[in-house]
């Protein structure tokens, strides 16, 4: 049985890379063939220079990603096979409360696989990204970043493993279900804090400085019967030069917001037509469908977990002495990630599905699709996007229609 667990891990762990792998590089090789040439619906928009930039950049992107996936799969497998062992085994000796042990253990392994990261992360931010004219962030604003979110994640992290481990002790016949529930509610209220307690934490946010724009802004809202807590621009352009608008927040916390950086590209019509697709996202409701999935699936992720960490075998086939919960959870985790990458596609779909139905939506608030046909071809120039993905790579990975297709599909309604 035992050998049996690892063969079944070492299958997913090797299927998951080798698809990777083959998907990177048809990527990168349909970028070589297809790269230079520019695709008919930016015929006059984009010139064969700006063109070069942005398959330079993808390409540049995709071997770093590519390498940094690398090293991560050759830290799980030392983990794994390794550390594992003798990390539970000395945490057991320890003789200290269930809830330190699994505090060090977790701490220990972000540690890890963040020291790991933490060459690509600073490759990509001062060198990868300098080099094609994006970030603008300085060293002490990065390691104040670093800080900030070190501590921000190992609170929010401590309190979920301290909570799951007091209902495994107190509640160990029940505890998935309460462990279920505080997750839900512990993942809601992070989400509703977001904007006003965490976010300004790392930016500043403050209500769009264009009147003129704020009006028409808040027309459109009012128009799709949108009500939120405000519509506010963030100073990102003292981090980087990319360009983005989203819509977060839950309840009273709703808020619309917009890059610095793209309010000082766009028109307003462009910058309307962006906002209607965001709004498009409401009014389909995507973001709730999305909440209740997410709630209807860790229901049953949590008692798939509440079954497989009180199962002997699981630990005797890595080689850990005893059944300690929190080793558990740990490799339970890699088997459901692993799981996840085989599925994601099947979320890729359904995110490109609500993509094209907010678009829709965009469409019939502003009564045309010029704009955000406009808006897109700007942000796919501001942003050096990739406008020759492999298809099995889009399909795989991509959460938005390929630029192409989704420019194409915008123009079709304007013809309806």
């Amino acid at each position: 049985m035992e050998r049996a667990i690892v063969i079944i891990f070492l299958v997913l762990f090797i299927g998951r890379m080798s698809v990777r792998f083959i998907l990177q590089r048809l990527n990168m090789k349909n970028l070589q063939l297809n790269g230079r040439k520019i695709p008919p619906v930016f015929e006059g928009d984009i010139d064969a220079a700006t063109l070069n930039k942005m398959t330079d950049y993808t390409y540049d992107l995709s071997k770093l990603e590519a390498k940094e996936s690398l090293a991560g799969d050759i830290t799980e497998l030392i983990l794994v096979f390794c550390l594992l062992p003798p990390l539970a085994g000395w945490l057991y000796s320890m003789q200290v409360h269930l809830i330190w042990q699994a505090l060090i253990f977790f701490a220990l392994l972000a540690a890890t696989s963040g020291i790991v990261r933490l060459p690509f992360d600073v490759f990509h931010t001062f060198v990868l990204e300098r080099k094609h004219g994006f970030s603008t962030i300085t060293w002490k604003l990065w390691l104040t970043d670093l800080v900030k979110s070190l501590v921000i994640s190992g609170v929010l992290m401590a309190v979920v493993i301290s909570a799951l481990m007091a209902f495994i002790i107190y509640l160990p016949r029940t505890w998935w279900l309460w462990g279920w529930a505080f997750f839900t509610l512990f993942q809601i209220v992070v989400l509703w804090l977001y904007p006003v307690l965490i976010a300004p934490l790392f930016n500043k946010f403050e209500p769009v400085a264009d009147a003129q724009l704020a009006e028409k802004i808040t027309a459109l809202a009012q128009k799709a019967g949108l009500k939120t807590s405000g519509v506010f621009q963030v100073d990102q352009a003292k981090r980087s030069r990319h360009t983005n608008a989203y819509f977060t927040g839950l309840g009273r916390t709703k808020r619309i917001v917009l890059y610095d950086t793209l309010l000082a590209s766009h028109t307003h019509e462009e910058i309307l037509s962006v906002l209607a697709h965001e709004i498009g996202h409401w009014k389909k409701k995507h973001i709730l469908k999305q909440l209740v999935f997410m709630v209807c699936a860790s229901a049953v992720l949590f008692y798939v977990i509440y079954l497989a960490v009180a199962w002997p075998p699981l630990y005797l086939a890595f080689g850990i002495a005893g059944t300690p919960v929190y080793a558990g959870f740990f490799l339970v985790s890699l088997y459901l990630s692993a799981v996840s990458f085989f599925v994601s596609p099947i979320g890729a779909a359904i995110s490109r599905r609500f993509e094209r139905d907010a678009d829709k939506t965009a469409f019939a608030l502003t009564g045309t699709a010029r704009p955000m046909v406009s808006a897109l071809k700007r942000l796919a120039k501001d942003n050096l996007s990739n406008l020759h993905p492999h298809p099995w790579y889009a399909g795989f990975y991509y959460s938005h229609p390929p630029l192409t297709r989704r420019i194409e599909y915008l123009q079709s309604l304007d013809y309806k």
